[in-house]
């Protein structure tokens, strides 16, 4: 990824409802080369899809938890068999499997306590699990979903700088 590159991506994580015309002329080219980038992007898998954010207390979902969780079994038979489990709940945003003291880290959104209780009883259902810990936000102070683009980076393979 180049200077420009890096400008589309920006800009789309910005607001991915620009128009083509308005890209093109905020990164200095015209639209064909600027599409062809958007393109080639894209393909690249580095810019995955393109979405509208909703505001989650707007649609009801006013309750965010992050949930840690512990297991006693660290098998691959385990961890695919739990990965469909909780993937398939439609309350989880995000699902990471962590290192250090917990195995893996939920973000559920629910409306509210009474919901995120029968999150949690069908979740303690699917399987063994050594720990469950729930942290509840209070408040979100930021939240976003752009990555942070520096206009210097360092190519991971040589350590040389590219534009």
């Amino acid at each position: 990824m180049d200077a420009i590159d890096r400008k589309i991506v920006a800009l789309l994580q910005e607001d991915a409802s620009l128009s083509l015309a308005q890209i093109a002329h905020r990164v200095g080219l015209s639209q064909s080369p600027c599409w062809k980038r958007i393109q080639r992007l894209e393909k690249a898998g580095v810019i995955l899809r393109r979405v509208a954010l909703v505001s989650p207390e707007s649609i009801g979902l006013g309750l965010t938890v992050f949930v840690s969780i512990e297991t006693g079994d660290h098998s691959s038979a385990w961890l695919a068999r739990f990965a469909q489990t909780v993937t398939a709940m439609p309350e989880v945003m995000e699902f990471h499997r962590m290192a250090g003291d917990i195995d893996y880290m939920l973000r559920v959104a629910v409306p509210d306590m009474k919901a995120y209780d029968t999150f949690y009883k069908k979740l303690i259902d699917t399987m063994p699990l050594k720990n469950v810990t729930s942290r509840f936000s209070m408040e979100r102070i930021k939240s976003t979903t752009s990555y942070p683009l520096a206009l210097e980076v360092r190519n991971p393979k040589d350590g040389k700088k590219r534009a």
